[in-house]
């Protein structure tokens, strides 16, 4: 191969691949969408806030990339499907998967705020499911293809006030776990990345909602010591770079500070 070549390859590394992004309009899922998008990945960017998606794919587009932003809540199934035949008429079939798109809440249960419960698996479990079950069949007959879980260091020890939150995660890392081994041998690589906390307005925004019994455990904790956005994204990246033969199948990714 040509030095050129491969100068090019190393600087579009997912050059020809199609991603998709949930959770896509700020955050941890903006960051993961903007590096995919730099490079070489086509990304479609998901996610409910459609102005905040739009203005996201103006900035790719800025710095050279390509994306294309569909409105989608994935707690519904519908609108997911829908969001993939948008993607796949622009782009063609769909290599790459990340779920993104999370919500969270610090109460305890003794105060049952169950609106707060039913959207956190609306979300966290239900919309995972949505998404993988909308590209998993056709990376398995096309033997490629790789998904990637935006789970939590909260999937691995519990966190108390986050009990529903942390029940989501626990699912989601036995899910990710089990469907791993269902289709390793198809060609599609499956792989867990467990943020600590993450810099985001998400985290600001529950942090602002909590209730008293919580206050006391987290109130420093959007002012406490935390990862960035594009720490996260640089470690899917990371994953999906690759070689074939190669799976990153879990990354807990934490403060150097203040690990578990």
């Amino acid at each position: 191969m040509e030095a050129t070549q491969m100068n090019k390859q190393d600087d579009k590394p997912l050059s020809g691949k199609v991603a998709v992004v949930t959770g896509a309009s700020c955050g941890i899922g903006a960051a993961i969408s903007r590096h995919l998008a730099a490079a070489g990945a086509k990304v479609a960017m998901a996610a409910r806030r459609e102005e905040m998606l739009n203005e996201l794919k103006e900035t790719i587009k800025k710095e050279g990339g390509e994306a294309i932003a569909v409105k989608c809540d994935v707690s519904n199934r519908t609108q997911v499907k829908e969001m993939i035949k948008q993607t796949e008429e622009s782009f063609g079939p769909v290599d790459i998967l990340v779920n993104s798109a999370g919500v969270w809440y610090f109460s305890f249960m003794k105060n049952v705020q169950e609106d707060e419960w039913e959207r956190t698996v609306d979300v966290n479990i239900k919309g995972v499911l949505n998404c993988i079950g909308a590209v998993l069949s056709d990376m398995c007959e096309r033997r490629s293809g790789h998904i990637v879980n935006i789970s939590s260091d909260s999937g691995r020890v519990a966190s108390i006030g986050m009990a529903v939150y942390t029940g989501t995660k626990f699912f989601m890392e036995g899910m990710t776990r089990t469907l791993r081994q269902e289709v390793c041998k198809e060609g599609v690589k499956v792989t867990s990345v467990q943020p600590g906390a993450v810099d985001t307005p998400g985290l600001t925004d529950s942090c602002l909602v909590m209730d008293d019994e919580c206050k006391k455990i987290y109130s420093e904790l959007a002012e406490g010591i935390k990862v960035s956005a594009d720490d996260i994204a640089r470690v899917v990246l990371y994953a999906l770079k690759q070689p074939d033969e190669v799976a990153i199948n879990e990354v807990l990714i934490q403060p150097r500070d203040a690990p578990l």
